[in-house]
C-alpha cells in the first residue's frame, strides 16, 4: 500500500509555515536593511554638523580677526619744527633725545589742521581734541624716533605715513559708526566726518600691517600698534624645546615598554600610570612646572624653557602611548622574520619595526605638539603672562629670557577694554591656526616619506 500522508503538502515547523524564498525580504531583513538605511543617514547628518560647525567657526575666525592685518595710516605732510625738536640748535642725539614725545604730537597736531586748512574741509564742531585724538600715541614715538636716526630732515616738511588711533581704523572696519562715534567719548562725529574728508582725498589709506606679525605687544591705549612679534617667538621657542626633548624621550621609553621591558607588576603599574598623566589637566603640570623648576631650580619666570619644560612634560603620555599603538600595530611575522635571518633584538626593532611605525609616531607627536601649542592655563601659572615688549635673544641665551606665547596673547586682548584687541585677538588665533597648518603639513610629508607597506 502506498503512504498516503506523503501526499499532501510538505509543511516546516509546528505552525505549518510553508519555505519562503531567498529572493523576498521577510519582515525580518526589511527591518534590518531600514535599521542600516537609518545608521547611515544617521553618520551623514553627524559628519554634515560637524562640517557646518567647522565652516562657521573658520568663517567668524576669519572675518573678525582678518581687520588686523590691515591698519588706517595718516598720509600728511609733517613740517619738523627745528625749534621744538633742536631747542639748541646744535644737531646734538642727547639734547634731542631729550624732547619729549608729546612735542612731536603737537607737530602731528598741527599738520593735520594745516592740511584741512589747504584743503578747505568744512566740518562742523571739529576742534582740538578731535585733531589730538586723530593720531595714535604711537605715530609720536615714530616720529621721535624718524628725526633721532636723520636729523637732516629738521626743519624739512615731510610725508609720515603715521598710525591712526584705533578708534579711528575701527571707522574703516565696521567697528565704530557714525551713531557710535557720536556718544563715544574717545571719538565724535566731528572726527568721523574728518575721517570719511580725508579718504576722499587720499589722505587716509588703509593698508596691509606687517607690525601686526612682527611687533612685539602694546599698552592698554595703543592697541592699533599692538603686534605677536614676541609671541610668536616665544611659541617657536618653546616648541622647540618640546621637540628636542619629547620627541626621543617618548619614543624611547615606548620601545622599551613595548619591546624590551619584562611583562610584570611593575610595568603594569607604569603603563596605568602613563595613561592616567594624559588625563590630568593641563593647568595641573603648570603648578607642577611653578613648584619644581621655578621654586625649586630657580629658573626665571615668563622664561620659554620653564614653559618648554612644562609642556614636555604634558605632551610626554601622548606621545608614549600613540608610540607604543603604533609598534603594537606592526605585524608579529615582521619581527619574526627577522629574528629567523639572525637579527638581534636591537637590530629587529630599529631596522624593521620602528621605520614601520615612524607614521604613527609622528601623528602621535604633531598630536602633541598641536595640544602643547595651544596651552594656556600651564603658561598662565608660570608667569607667561608679563607684558614683554623687548625681543629675546637667539637661542640658547634667549630661551633664559621673558617672552610670551600665541595662546597668552590670545588671552591677554580678550581682557582688555578696547574692542579693537578683540580684533587683535581673533587675528592671532588666525596665525595660531597657521602654525597648526603648517605643522600637520609637515607631519604628512614626512608620513608620506616614512610610509612603508608589507
Amino acid at each position: 500500500m502506498t503512504d498516503a500522508v506523503s501526499a499532501g503538502p510538505r509543511r516546516v515547523g509546528a505552525q505549518g509555515a510553508t519555505r519562503k524564498s531567498l529572493l523576498v525580504a521577510d519582515a525580518r531583513t526589511r527591518r534590518r536593511n531600514a535599521a542600516e538605511t537609518r545608521f547611515k543617514a544617521y553618520g551623514i547628518v553627524a559628519i554634515a554638523i560637524a562640517m557646518l560647525a567647522l565652516v562657521f567657526l573658520l568663517f567668524t575666525i576669519v572675518r573678525d580677526g582678518s581687520g588686523a592685518f590691515r591698519q588706517t595710516f595718516i598720509d600728511v605732510p609733517v613740517t619738523i619744527d627745528a625749534a621744538i625738536v633742536d631747542p639748541k640748535g646744535n644737531r646734538d642725539q642727547k639734547d634731542m633725545a631729550g624732547v619729549l614725545t608729546m612735542s612731536y604730537g603737537g607737530m602731528l597736531e598741527k599738520s593735520l589742521e594745516t592740511w584741512v586748512a589747504q584743503n578747505n574741509v568744512q566740518i562742523e564742531g571739529l576742534g582740538k581734541a578731535d585733531y589730538a585724538s586723530f593720531y595714535s600715541s604711537q605715530a609720536r614715538a615714530t616720529l621721535r624716533d624718524m628725526v633721532l636716526e636723520n636729523p637732516e630732515i629738521i626743519g624739512t616738511t615731510i610725508n609720515v605715513p603715521a598710525l591712526a588711533s584705533s578708534r579711528v581704523d575701527g571707522m574703516f572696519k565696521g567697528r565704530v559708526t557714525a551713531e557710535s562715534a557720536e556718544i563715544d567719548a574717545r571719538t565724535s562725529l566731528a572726527q568721523f566726518r574728518l575721517a570719511e574728508a580725508m579718504e576722499e582725498k587720499g589722505a587716509l589709506t588703509t593698508r596691509f600691517n606687517w607690525d601686526f606679525v612682527t611687533q612685539p605687544d602694546a599698552s592698554d591705549n595703543r592697541a592699533e600698534a599692538a603686534g605677536l612679534g614676541v609671541a610668536i617667538i616665544g611659541s617657536a621657542y618653546m616648541m622647540l624645546i618640546v621637540l628636542v626633548l619629547a620627541l626621543p624621550i617618548g619614543v624611547a621609553a615606548s620601545i622599551y615598554l613595548e619591546e624590551f621591558a619584562p611583562k610584570n607588576r611593575l610595568t603594569d603599574i607604569i603603563e596605568v600610570n602613563i595613561s592616567n598623566l594624559a588625563a590630568v589637566p593641563s593647568i595641573v603640570f603648570g603648578i607642577l612646572g611653578l613648584a619644581a623648576f621655578i621654586n625649586f631650580m630657580g629658573l626665571p619666570r615668563s622664561a620659554p624653557i620653564v614653559g618648554g619644560l612644562v609642556l614636555t612634560l604634558m605632551t610626554l603620555p601622548t606621545i608614549i602611548i600613540s608610540t607604543r599603538a603604533a609598534l603594537k600595530a606592526v605585524p608579529p611575522s615582521i619581527r619574526d622574520a627577522a629574528l629567523g635571518v639572525g637579527a638581534s633584538k636591537m637590530q629587529t626593532v630599529f631596522h624593521h619595526v620602528l621605520p614601520l611605525a615612524m607614521p604613527g609616531v609622528l601623528t602621535g607627536t604633531i598630536i602633541g605638539l598641536a595640544q602643547a601649542l595651544g596651552e594656556t592655563a600651564p603658561l598662565l601659572l608660570i608667569g607667561m603672562v608679563a607684558f614683554v615688549t623687548a625681543y629675546p635673544s637667539a637661542p640658547p641665551e634667549g630661551l633664559f629670557e621673558p617672552a610670551s606665547a600665541l595662546p597668552v596673547q590670545v588671552y591677554n586682548w580678550t581682557q582688555r577694554a578696547d574692542s579693537a584687541f578683540f580684533e587683535r585677538a581673533s587675528g592671532a588665533i588666525i596665525v595660531l591656526l597657521a602654525f597648526l597648518f603648517a605643522m600637520n603639513l609637515v607631519a604628512i610629508i614626512l608620513r608620506r616619506r616614512f610610509e612603508r607597506r608589507w
